[in-house]
């Protein structure tokens, strides 16, 4: 098979379809090759909540948030944590260029392309509590309207447009197996023609070969995603000196496609894959009670209130909170041994507090549906939560704490709680609610949230006692942990050429997206949120650019 192109661009994500609508803006042609097929046009960012990184944005300012590019990037560097002299050599430049990105035109680039936000803006990773440690100073996690999948439609829709003026030709159900290098320069690819597969978007598709491709361009773009849909993957490179031992059971936040082949291609062809222990897995997972792909989990995104419990019962310490520090949470749940924790919340927590992660659980915003949307005041009449807590088997509701132990033993008889262990922490936290002032500092972190306006009208319940009949029933929730993003993989220079383990560029091949670690590794070891769609983008523009500039 022989196609026209000037860059083949491998996997059709977001990071693939920005690069493509550059490259298509300067008149070049594209050819994209994907293993799965019309349905999964837009890849992971289809499912994402849709969150932005912004720094010293308009919403920001009009929520009377003061925020920097200094201040942003002191947040990035803390929470990245660079320590290997190589492989981070470019990720600490990506991370620099991203902050100033996040603080520049990210938002106008985003507005010129018909992308609107809310005026709300969230506070997520708020850290370990101090100032120069991991976090986000001030709230940064800005809502798209219309979630993940109008990210995507926003580079779909002009891409699909440059295809009917013949710039893009798409070869579904095509899996790239090599690189074709010749001279040192990467030139094509090769691989496998699939069977056509009809499945809905995310279900897994068969992996039937029916014939074999090779097509040949001036450049080749890998924007495959990472390794988060392949667990064989994930527990191979656990990085159990700083985590603990792999938790036996995964949930996974990403589809099967997710496979990480094309980190492994990329490396055996001569490119340089760095980082790979490094990803952003989340301890807050439930199981999907209607999944789509394989141990398929969604993630609570909770306030700061929910009484946090390890699988033995203990509190979490200081400053393991819910909406904190995701990273750190991870490693002492894994790191003791266990795969679960709990949260223990009251009906009012729950009503206030209790967000599922993705555009499939947030019909408001992905709908744009302002009617839906008011109904976030009282999340346990959203649709989604209402079904996970009819359906899902990580649920307990009951009326007192005694029965709720009860039923928590019931879903893990392997792991069974003391009820007075639970009863003394529960206890000893209602009361430090008794006064404004307190030693809990939990309860001061809950404080400091409903400063922020927004945070208190909408997201986060006024401190009250868990066993407050007044507030109940009492909900436990049983948290596993979320296989989800892939924080390192190929490495590049600041124009998304791919680097040689020398440090040489590799001539004629790019990367961008997760793939690239979302530009160089740019997160490091820990995310600020609403960095990956952003990251995405970031790096896929770049490498358009680059590769328009530079192509013959």
């Amino acid at each position: 098979m022989s196609e026209v192109a000037d860059v083949i661009v491998v996997g059709a994500g977001l990071a693939g379809l920005v690069a493509t609508l550059e490259l298509t803006r300067a008149g070049r042609r594209v050819l994209i090759i994907e293993q799965e097929n019309e349905a999964n046009l837009g890849g992971q960012a289809f499912w994402a909540e849709g969150g932005l990184f912004l720094v010293n944005s308009p919403e920001q300012r009009c929520a009377g948030i003061k925020d920097s590019q200094e201040l942003a990037l002191s947040d990035w560097l803390a929470s990245a944590e660079f320590d290997r002299d190589d492989e981070d050599r470019w990720a600490r430049r990506w991370a620099e260029a991203y902050v100033s990105f996040a603080a520049g035109d990210k938002r106008s680039y985003l507005y010129r392309l018909g992308l609107r936000l809310l005026p709300v803006v969230g506070w997520t990773e708020r850290g370990r509590g101090t100032a120069t440690g991991h976090g986000n100073s001030v709230p940064r996690f800005h809502y798209t309207w219309g979630a993940g999948p109008e990210v995507v439609r926003t580079f779909r829709d002009p891409v699909l447009a440059a295809a009917d003026r013949g710039l893009v030709t798409f070869r579904y159900r095509h899996r790239v197996d090599g690189l074709v290098v010749e001279g040192g320069t990467a030139i094509g690819v090769r691989g496998a023609v699939l069977a056509p597969s009809h499945e809905p978007r995310g279900l897994p598709s068969s992996r039937e070969e029916v014939g074999e491709f090779e097509v040949r361009a001036q450049a080749v773009l890998v924007t495959s995603g990472g390794m988060g849909g392949n667990p064989d993957l994930v527990r191979a490179h656990w990085p159990t000196g700083r985590l603990g031992p792999v938790p036996a059971s995964l949930l996974t936040g990403v589809p099967a496609h997710v496979d990480g082949r094309m980190l492994r291609i990329t490396e055996e062809a001569g490119g340089s894959v760095v980082n790979l222990d490094r990803m952003w897995n989340y301890p807050e997972g439930l199981k999907n009670w209607a999944p789509v792909w394989p141990g398929h989990g969604v993630r609570v995104i909770s306030g700061p209130s929910p009484l946090w419990l390890d699988a033995t019962g203990r509190r979490l310490p200081p400053p393991l909170f819910p909406s904190h520090t995701a990273r750190d949470t991870l490693r002492h749940i894994t790191r003791h041994g266990h795969d679960h924790s709990w949260f223990i919340m009251t009906q009012t927590i729950l009503d206030r507090e209790f967000a599922l992660s993705g555009s499939d659980q947030n019909p408001d915003l992905t709908g744009k549906n302002p009617l839906l949307l008011f109904l976030r005041l009282k999340k346990s009449t959203m649709g989604p939560v209402r079904a996970f807590l009819d359906h899902g088997e990580d649920l307990v509701i009951r009326p007192t704490l005694s029965a709720l132990v009860e039923g928590m033993n019931a879903l893990t008889p392997e792991a069974p709680l003391e009820y007075a262990r639970v009863e003394r922490e529960a206890v000893a936290r209602d009361r430090q609610v008794a006064n404004d002032y307190r030693k809990d500092m939990q309860l001061t972190s809950v404080r400091n949230a409903r400063a922020y306006l927004p945070e208190r009208l909408l997201r986060i319940a006024a401190p009250h006692r868990l066993l407050d009949p007044a507030h109940g029933p009492l909900i436990a929730a049983r948290l596993r942990v979320l296989v989800r993003k892939t924080l390192g993989g190929v490495q590049t220079n600041l124009d998304s050429q791919v680097l040689r383990p020398d440090g040489a560029a590799f001539d004629g091949l790019y990367a961008a997206g997760e793939a690239a670690g979302f530009g160089g590794g740019v997160h490091g070891y820990n995310a600020l949120e609403g960095g990956f769609l952003g990251g995405c983008v970031f790096s896929g523009r770049t490498a358009g650019r680059a590769l328009a500039r530079d192509l013959a």
